[in-house]
């Protein structure tokens, strides 16, 4: 995992309701750890009462846990229980025993019915636990649970040690990406935002860093000869050690970074490059720099990389896959209307890992033919990573505060056609099932913009539970044509 990632340590503290046998609690603890194997820290304390729970909680953090499964292997203590939310600084899962290991006399834990009380006392007192789909089960039933809550653990922790650092200001022609902070610090994360200016007197200082030459290597060895420009990588490689020492310098109180900078359009002129290939780089080292100053877009990919532990990317749903190409390559070879179909695409910032072997550093052709002479040779809006995207399974979704300050997302799984899209940029085809009511009735309806974050697999269920933990009322996603939306026309 890489640094930016939080490592999850799992412990698990058994409950037990004072008259029922706390034994079958400790025996099933103990069979859940032994089916988890290496990795889950069985609490010794079985909690009874409150003063079990203050002790159970300071144990699991002295041996550093960071998420728990808190397991009802009986009935279970309501009160105490739920306290273990409050008291624990971190996620916490609960779950329930199944019958069947014992007699049912002195055997039956009536966990089954323990789990809604467990529930209704966490209301009442306003606390936040991740539940599984159905939370009760055997060992092997609740290992599974558990392998299920790590990615969506892992992430809510980094989220909550998150500082999103950004250089500004968010451009006025793409005022889509601009949205209020104020779900940020809802959802527990930092934001420091800086002008453009700063990052550049921050680049000049760099200027000869004798770390440079090995930055310029790597770079060289990553992309193959005749892939990349090499009058540019000195300077490219000194803009990336300007991001990773500001990361470094500017975490603060925070253990994780993310970053949302302003790519264009004083960018390529003023430092001599797009910025598009280092923020790739980053991004496969998960620190993602989203473009232009997409702050939510930063976070949504953040979390991706949390989720995933992989390499992500941030794409415009950019434009429809015309009829010839879907004729050609899409129809009768895949199962999709045209309407399903769509491409994902931004200047370069897609890790080369995702990407197909036809990649290269090329130039932005947008920006080249707004900011240097017309007829002439590309110089300062090199940069890009462009390409077509690797054929992969993919999750396209996204965390947003809307312009009222309400937190909504949406989640919709797909994946990249094997199809050559014929354009420039980095670039796939996209397949989603109703791609087109999605587009219609969540996309445009709830006012989401331009960018989605991607996931390179099928995610959908961990960022759904995870969007429940952060509390999101609206979670979107690509309902069947047997499920209409709210807004959607019956007679059309």
């Amino acid at each position: 995992m890489h640094p930016n990632i939080p490592d999850v340590k799992l412990g698990i503290i058994a409950v037990s309701r004072d008259c029922f046998p706390i034994a079958l609690s400790e025996m099933r603890r103990a069979n859940i750890v032994a089916a988890y194997g290496e990795g889950l820290y069985e609490c010794p304390v079985t909690v009874e009462n409150e003063a079990d729970m203050l002790k159970a909680v300071d144990d699991v953090k002295a041996a550093g846990c960071n998420a728990l499964v808190v397991f009802l292997g009986n009935f279970g203590p309501e009160t105490p229980e739920t306290l273990i939310a409050k008291y624990f600084d971190g996620p916490c899962m609960f779950a329930a025993a199944a019958e069947g290991d014992g007699d049912m006399i002195n055997g039956r834990g009536d966990a089954y019915c323990g789990m809604l009380n467990c529930s209704y006392n966490l209301g009442m007192r306003r606390l936040t636990g991740y539940i599984p789909e159905y939370p009760v089960g055997t060992a092997a039933d609740i290992v599974a649970m558990i392998r299920d809550f790590v990615p969506v653990a892992r992430a809510y922790i980094g989220i909550k040690n998150l500082k999103i650092i950004t250089f500004g200001p968010r451009p006025q022609d793409f005022f889509a990406c601009n949205a209020p902070i104020k779900g940020l610090y809802d959802l527990g994360v930092e934001i420091e935002e800086n002008s453009e200016l700063d990052l550049l007197v921050s680049f000049k200082a760099h200027e000869n860093d004798p770390r440079i030459p090995e930055v310029c290597a790597d770079m060289a060895k990553e992309m193959g000869e005749g892939r990349y420009y090499e009058d540019m990588n000195v300077r490219m490689a000194q803009f990336e050690l300007t991001l990773l020492d500001w990361a470094e310098k500017h975490r603060g109180a925070r253990k994780y970074v993310a970053f949302a900078d302003k790519c264009w359009p004083a960018f390529p002129e003023q430092f001599g490059f797009e910025p598009c290939y280092v923020n790739s780089r980053l991004a496969s080292r998960g620190i993602p720099v989203s473009c232009e100053v997409d702050i939510y877009g930063a976070l949504s990919e953040y979390i991706g990389a949390c989720v995933t532990g992989d390499a992500v990317t941030l794409l415009d749903i950019n434009n429809s896959v015309p009829q010839y190409i879907y004729d050609e390559d899409i129809k009768g070879r895949y199962d999709c209307k045209l309407t399903d179909t769509f491409m994902g695409f931004h200047c370069g910032n897609t890790p080369e890992c995702k990407m197909c072997d036809t990649r290269a550093i090329k130039y932005q052709l947008i920006q080249h033919r707004l900011l240097e002479p017309e007829g002439s040779e590309p110089d300062f809006t090199r940069g890009t990573l462009e390409g077509d995207i690797a054929p992969s399974p993919i999750t396209f979704y996204r965390l947003q505060c809307d312009s009222e300050g309400n937190l909504r997302s949406y989640i919709a799984q797909g994946e990249v056609l094997d199809v050559p899209t014929r354009s420039f940029g980095g670039i796939g085809v996209f397949c989603i099932p109703e791609m087109g009511r999605f587009y219609r009735h969540v996309l445009v309806e709830k006012r989401y913009p331009h960018h989605g974050a991607v996931a390179f697999g099928h995610v959908g269920k961990y960022l759904f539970e995870l969007f429940k933990l952060l509390g999101i009322k609206d979670i979107a996603y690509n309902q069947p044509a047997s499920l209409p939306y709210p807004t959607e026309n019956p007679w059309a």
